[in-house]
C-alpha cells in the first residue's frame, strides 16, 4: 500500500460552525469586494502606507476611488481579515500582503476569475449533463481543450499562466527520471505547447520526440520547437484520444503524460491506458505526473487542488477532476502495467509514477 497524506480540513469549534457557514455563503460576495480592492490598487497603496495606514479622507484624497466605494470595498476586506482597521486608519494585514505579493495566490486569483467564475454559475446543470455548459461564456466548443488556441482574453492568458505555473517548477526535476532507462523513442501525450518536449530535445541530442495532442494544440507546439530549432527530431501525430478506435504509435521506450489524465472521466482513462500499453516497446515504461490531493505534504495544497475539480466539470470536460493517486493506479493496472516507484515532492505539489508492463 501507498503510504498518503489524507487531507485534513480545519476542526471548527462549535460556536464558529455558524459563522464559518456565512463564510462560504457570502464567498462569492467577498471575492468580487477583494478583488476590486486588488486590481484597483487599494491594497497597494495600504501596502505602501506601511504601519501608518492611511485613513479614509487620506484615501478618497488620491481620486482613485470615491468615498462609497473606499468603504465598501475595504469594510468587506476587513470582514476577510485582508485589512486592519486601528484608530481610524486603515491597514494592510499578512493576508492582504498574499494577495499582492504572492504569485501562486495571484495566479489562482486571476484564475479562478478569468476562467471559471462565470461559467462555475453552470456547476449543478454540468453534474447533472456531465458536459462543462459553462464553456459557452467563454466559447462554443464541446470542450475547452478544442478551444485552447482560440480563448478570449483574459481567460487565455490566466489559464496558461495557471497552468504553467505548476508544471514549470517540475519540468527541471524530473529530466534525470525520464531518462533514467535511456530512451531515446519518448512519447509526449497531451504535448499542449511542446514545453515538456522542448525541455526533453534539449536535455539529450540523441532522444526523438513523438508528440500527441489535438491538431490545434500540435500547431502551436509545432511553431515553438521550430523557433527552438528542435522540430528535426520530433514527429506530431495528431489524435483524438476521445475516440477509443484511435491507436497510438508503437515501439515506444518511455511514454509521458503531465497533468494530461485529470483531463478525463475514468472510463476514457481506462481506455488510454490501455491503448498506451499497447504503445510500448518490449521494455517500454510509463511516466504520469500529476498533481495528486491525497499525496500533498500541506494541507493548503490539497485543499487548492480539490477545488480545482469543478472547473474541469463546468468549464473544462464535464467528468474529470484531479484525481487521489489510488485512481490512476487502479486504472493502469486493470489495463495491464504495474507500479514500479513513485516519487513525491516535485515542484508545487507534483508527483511521478513509473509503471512498467505488468
Amino acid at each position: 500500500m501507498l503510504e498518503t497524506k489524507k487531507f485534513s480540513p480545519p476542526k471548527q469549534r462549535a460556536f464558529d460552525a455558524r459563522f464559518e457557514a456565512q463564510k462560504i455563503a457570502f464567498g462569492p460576495v467577498v471575492f468580487h469586494c477583494v478583488r476590486y480592492a486588488c486590481k484597483r490598487g487599494m491594497l497597494q497603496a495600504l501596502a505602501e502606507a506601511g504601519a501608518h495606514g492611511l485613513t479614509l479622507d487620506e484615501l478618497e484624497a488620491t481620486g482613485r476611488w470615491t468615498r462609497y466605494a473606499i468603504k465598501l470595498v475595504l469594510e468587506s476586506c476587513l470582514s476577510a481579515g485582508v485589512v486592519l482597521l486601528e484608530g481610524g486608519r486603515w491597514q494592510l494585514d499578512k493576508v492582504g500582503f498574499c494577495l499582492i505579493s504572492d504569485d501562486i495566490t495571484r495566479i489562482n486569483f486571476d484564475f479562478v476569475h478569468d476562467v471559471c467564475y462565470q461559467g462555475l454559475f453552470e456547476l449543478e446543470r454540468s453534474l447533472d449533463a456531465g458536459k462543462p455548459l459553462g464553456l459557452s461564456h467563454l466559447g462554443a466548443w464541446p470542450t475547452l481543450y478544442e478551444g485552447m488556441a482560440e480563448l478570449p482574453e483574459p481567460a487565455k492568458s490566466s489559464w496558461f499562466a495557471f497552468d504553467h505555473h505548476y508544471s514549470d517548477t517540475s519540468f527541471p526535476d524530473i529530466l534525470p527520471d525520464v531518462f533514467a532507462t535511456a530512451p531515446r523513442r519518448v512519447m509526449d501525450i497531451g504535448a499542449n505547447t511542446g514545453k515538456f518536449s522542448r525541455a526533453a530535445l534539449a536535455h539529450d541530442t540523441r532522444v526523438e520526440l513523438h508528440l500527441v495532442d489535438l491538431p490545434q494544440q500540435l500547431a502551436v507546439a509545432d511553431r515553438h520547437l521550430v523557433d527552438a530549432g528542435l522540430r528535426e527530431r520530433a514527429t506530431l501525430h495528431p489524435r483524438d484520444l476521445l475516440d477509443p478506435a484511435v491507436a497510438l504509435p508503437a515501439g515506444m521506450d518511455l511514454v509521458w503524460m503531465s497533468q494530461f489524465l485529470s483531463c478525463f472521466g475514468e472510463a476514457q482513462i481506462a481506455s488510454i491506458f490501455e491503448r498506451v500499453v499497447a504503445s510500448l516497446s518490449e521494455q517500454g515504461q510509463v511516466l504520469v505526473m500529476d498533481t495528486f490531493w491525497d499525496r500533498q505534504r500541506y494541507d493548503i495544497a490539497a485543499y487548492c487542488l480539490i477545488n480545482t475539480s469543478p472547473y474541469f466539470t463546468a468549464m473544462a470536460s464535464g467528468n474529470s477532476k484531479v484525481y487521489e493517486s489510488g485512481d490512476y493506479i487502479r486504472l493502469a493496472e486493470a489495463a495491464g502495467l504495474r507500479l514500479l516507484t513513485v516519487r513525491d515532492g516535485i515542484g508545487y505539489c507534483h508527483s511521478l509514477l513509473r509503471f512498467a508492463r505488468a
